[in-house]
């Protein structure tokens, strides 16, 4: 029997709206991965590009283990089904992504590298779009182009600049990054069943798998061994700009899907080309100032969008952090539980009508 609830719209802790939170979470995720990408290009020369990867991720793996574990205990879990999914996301992710990363920026430079970025939160969106039906509508549509163009405009300021870089264009780094955003593109669609495990366990994990297999392709190619501060110094990158950036980006996935998750994460590129020009690489331009202003458009698209209609919630049986204030979790336990938990529960059919976002909960074809 399908329970309806008519009660008042946006009633609720959950019924607020989730895009604004989500979107906070996505660009302070951008912020740490977008300042990471210049320090990469730069502590990388000399390293081969699999020893790159796997200090990366071995700093992601190692920030994720020393973090505070206050309230880590009520998430759900990593479970065995899951492990096949995680592979397959280091892989992608972890090794192939972050690889051709390094191989693709000493080939182009960083303000080259972090433009070139872009093209994850396109491919990512698409990809939401295709394996999730995951909504666009106008609203979004218009923000993600909007992304899409800020990006572009850095482009036009790469190419009308004074003094490119000699060879920042070679073909073959170029296509080095675009493959990066394809495998970092795959693997945010497929992390995106995992964001409401628990998060510092899944980068953990993740992290290890890619270090491990990237130190072993490492030691098959006979890449060399880095230097002490070039070590340091990656080591540092990947546990704020892959560590604690990943997880940030899950916490976003988690309340606002993956399309829209990666649209905003495509404020990275603009961040890492700033921190480009910061360093030297480039000088500030009239172009910077315009995506500037298009990136915020994209942004404020993002977090004043606002998605509800009545829908069908179908029976369901799953395990995640939850509350019983937030208008889906209605089961009993023999005593009130006021704080967020994680355990298995049923979900009962349920037709009502409140602003949402293609969350767990929220998977309905529109």
């Amino acid at each position: 029997m399908i329970r309806n609830d008519d009660g008042p719209t946006g009633a609720g802790r959950g019924f607020r709206s989730p895009f604004a939170a989500g979107v906070a979470l996505a660009a302070l995720s951008a912020l740490a991965f977008g300042l990471s990408t210049p320090l990469v290009e730069r502590f990388g020369r000399g390293v081969g590009p699999f020893a790159t990867a796997a200090l990366l991720y071995g700093g992601a793996c190692l920030a994720m283990l020393v973090r505070r574990r206050r309230g880590a205990a009520r998430e759900a879990p990593i479970r065995v089904r899951h492990l096949p999914r995680l592979a397959a996301v280091a892989l992608a992710g972890a090794v192939v992504a972050p690889a051709c990363l390094a191989w693709g920026l000493q080939r182009t430079g960083s303000l080259v590298g972090a433009l070139l970025l872009n093209l994850e939160a396109a491919f990512t969106v698409a990809l939401a779009r295709a394996v999730y039906a995951e909504p666009l509508g106008r609203r979004m549509a218009l923000a993600v182009t909007t992304m899409v163009a800020a990006g572009l405009v850095l482009v036009l300021a790469e190419l009308t600049a004074s003094a490119p870089r000699e060879g920042a264009w070679q073909a073959w780094g170029v296509a080095a990054l675009v493959a990066a955003t394809l495998a970092w593109a795959l693997d945010n669609t497929l992390t995106r069943p995992l964001a409401d495990l628990d998060t510092g366990h899944v980068v953990a994990a993740k992290a290890l798998l890619g270090a491990l297999l990237s130190l072993a392709a490492a030691a098959l190619l006979g890449e060399d061994a880095p230097s002490a501060a070039a070590a340091a110094g990656l080591f540092g990158c990947g546990a704020v700009g892959y560590g604690l950036s990943l997880r940030l980006y899950l916490l976003a996935q988690r309340r606002m899907g993956a399309g829209r998750t990666a649209s905003v994460f495509a404020l990275a590129p603009f961040v890492g080309a700033t921190a480009g020009w910061a360093l030297g690489d480039r000088p500030a331009t009239a172009f910077t100032g315009l995506a500037a202003l298009l990136f915020a458009l994209g942004a404020y698209l993002h977090v004043t969008e606002g998605h509800g209609h009545r829908h069908l919630h179908e029976p369901l049986v799953h395990e995640h952090l939850h509350r019983h204030d937030d208008g889906h979790h209605t089961h009993a336990h023999p005593e009130p539980v006021p704080e967020a938990h994680s355990h298995w529960h049923v979900h009962e059919p349920i037709a009502h009508d409140h602003p949402h976002a293609p969350d767990l909960h929220h998977t309905h074809r529109h």
